[in-house]
């Protein structure tokens, strides 16, 4: 089941912290970071916050620029994004701001809790989940629903829950001069057994007196998502018994599918996957140089058939990461390494080898 991409967004004290104690907000951006807020959740299709954040904060989550909001309109998206909350309980502030201020509203919850929203009559659509708040049937809803790109605002403990559960594809984290030090303030993360093992480091930049820093993990639920369907169009491929069936996508940053391809696609014999996607794209595509391309077979570094194989085309092109699901076998060439040679070009290959059985499925007739 496919899901948005999801970026989680955080501002947080030197010490870890959302918030103290006081009554008031702890402001922990500056204006010039608000202002960047503000364009993230202008390219969002949805924003997401927890209960527990409309209860604290009485956000109204709104895109404040002018500007900003009639390009969405230009584009012909509605002026402000689906905001989101998740609640167990269902027990919302039926006159907080998140329901009384822009565009359309959704509440995720249980069973039980989609009784109480809909008794407090909240102004928004209700989705029961089941008994327990699901994660994965929320994210595919919302899929369903036309979003592909989901900004989570909070709090801690809907970010915990997610990267948790290996949901999350970019952290954005605000990183602020100061320090709260109270113990009974609110924490970014709270303690469990995360998926995430080391995250990549993307990006840092200094906005005014804060410091934004930008996270993704190794590998994403977007992964699994492309690589997938990575393998399912090699099951496309005409049969061959001197070539491999492969499938591969190219997906931009963002998450949209720019070209796909497989083996011997146009009746061509000897085009390979890779060289079949990019070969939709014009040469010098600027989305290339941030696109991840998602492969079935490990991209070729050597090949008789045309004079530059298809790890050669993807430096060419200027594509930094790969995802492959199997490493070539020595059935035609001897030791062709192609992710080597990507690697040592400095690209970011990841191979998931949980997905190498339906790489080979279509190739059983070969290996």
């Amino acid at each position: 089941m496919p899901y948005p991409y999801v970026l989680l967004s955080a501002a947080v004290s030197l010490d870890g912290y959302l918030d103290d104690t006081s009554p008031d907000r702890l402001l922990l951006s500056s204006p010039a970071d608000f202002d960047r807020v503000d364009e993230v959740r202008a390219s969002s299709d949805a924003i997401l916050i927890g209960a527990g954040t409309i209860r604290a904060d009485n956000p109204r989550l709104l895109v404040n620029s002018p500007d900003r909001r009639a390009a969405r309109l230009a584009e012909g998206r509605p002026e402000y994004p689906l905001k989101v909350t998740v609640t167990a309980s269902g027990d919302l502030d039926p006159d907080a701001h998140f329901w009384h201020t822009g565009g359309e509203k959704i509440v995720y919850t249980t069973d039980p809790g989609a009784r109480r929203v809909t008794e407090l009559g909240i102004a928004a659509g209700v989705v029961p989940l089941g008994p327990e708040l699901d994660w994965h049937r929320l994210l595919g809803d919302l899929y369903g629903r036309g979003v592909r790109r989901l900004m989570v605002e909070g709090g801690g403990t809907i970010h915990t829950q997610l990267l948790r559960a290996g949901l999350a594809d970019e952290l954005q984290l605000v990183l602020a001069p100061l320090f709260v030090g109270d113990p009974k303030a609110p924490r970014l993360f709270g303690p469990g057994a995360y998926q995430e093992g080391r995250l990549t480091l993307v990006g840092t930049r200094r906005i005014e007196d804060v410091v934004l820093m930008t996270y993704r993990p190794a590998v994403t639920p977007a992964d699994h998502h492309w690589l997938a369907l990575a393998c399912d169009l090699a099951a496309q491929c005409p049969p061959s018994e001197t070539a491999f069936s492969v499938g591969a996508v190219i997906v931009a940053e963002d998450g949209t599918e720019l070209a796909r391809g497989h083996s011997r696609e146009g009746g061509d014999p000897v085009v390979h996957a890779e060289e079949a996607a990019l070969a939709k794209l014009a040469a010098g595509d600027t989305r290339l140089a941030t696109a991840t391309v998602y492969s079935s077979l490990e991209p070729c570094a050597r090949r008789a058939s045309r004079p530059a194989p298809c790890a050669r085309l993807i430096l060419d092109a200027g594509v930094r990461r790969v995802v492959t699901a199997w490493i070539e076998p020595d059935t035609f060439v001897q030791d062709a390494d192609g992710n080597g040679l990507l690697r040592d070009a400095g690209v970011e290959v990841v191979l998931l080898e949980e997905y190498e059985g339906r790489a080979k499925a279509p190739n059983a007739h070969l290996v």
